[in-house]
């Protein structure tokens, strides 16, 4: 079967004015997903709205590889938007908007699951920035020391974190559960604090989230 997730990751985060959220979601569902899965290299999408943190509206694709934005099919789509596009794209009427291509970092690669899994029901996206001399450990303890504890928490489905390779800030972690009760569980909430050497006493102290991170959203389309 053909896979649904590689090595990228493409997210677009906006909040719209409420006189437009109709037809904004209108717009994502009938045309601007659609055209976005028939691009080579888009391998699944699905949008999803913040529970908790924010922006409000999050579009999630699928990427082979983070190249396939720079494909000459996207890119004629960008150039060329159709008339609904020039009215209803993120760009235009997004109070806020955040446009962040990534490369997987975290695993090293796409196990066969992950390949064929489905767009989650739910997810927790941290956005999140270190100063540049803490890179390194930053990504050694995440990988280390948080990342594999995760899957011991009931309904957790899997981890991963990119690198952005446009936009900010530079790392993003993706939590797929099945449902929000995941992350209100005690077991969650037991990982979220639990204290280990690298990560609590070096790592976290200079860890900076954008804006509305973490986020939790559950998904709305498919």
């Amino acid at each position: 079967m053909p896979p649904k997730k590689g090595h990228g990751l493409l997210m677009v985060y906006t909040d719209v004015p409420a006189d437009v959220e109709e037809e904004f979601n209108r717009w994502y569902d009938e045309e601007h997903i659609p055209e976005r899965l028939a691009i080579p290299g888009v391998l699944s999408a699905a949008r999803y709205v913040a529970l908790q943190g924010g922006p409000k509206h999050l579009a999630c694709y699928e990427l082979s590889e983070p190249e396939a934005w720079h494909s000459d099919a996207w890119q004629h789509h960008l150039t060329n938007p159709t008339e609904w596009s020039k009215r209803m794209s993120p760009g235009v009427v997004g109070e806020v908007y955040v446009r962040n291509l990534y490369r997987l970092i975290y695993p090293d690669d796409v196990p066969e699951e992950t390949a064929q899994a489905d767009m989650a029901p739910v997810m927790l996206v941290g956005r999140m920035s270190v100063p540049p001399a803490l890179e390194t450990e930053f990504n050694h303890a995440y990988n280390s020391e948080r990342m594999p504890t995760c899957h011991a928490v009931p309904g957790y489905i899997r981890g991963r974190r990119f690198e952005a390779i446009m936009g900010e800030p530079k790392y993003i972690t993706v939590h797929e559960m099945q449902s929000v009760q995941v992350s209100e569980s005690p077991e969650w909430e037991s990982w979220r604090t639990a204290v280990t050497p690298q990560w609590s006493n070096n790592v976290r102290p200079k860890m900076v989230h954008a804006p509305g991170s973490p986020g939790i959203y559950t998904r709305i389309n498919p």
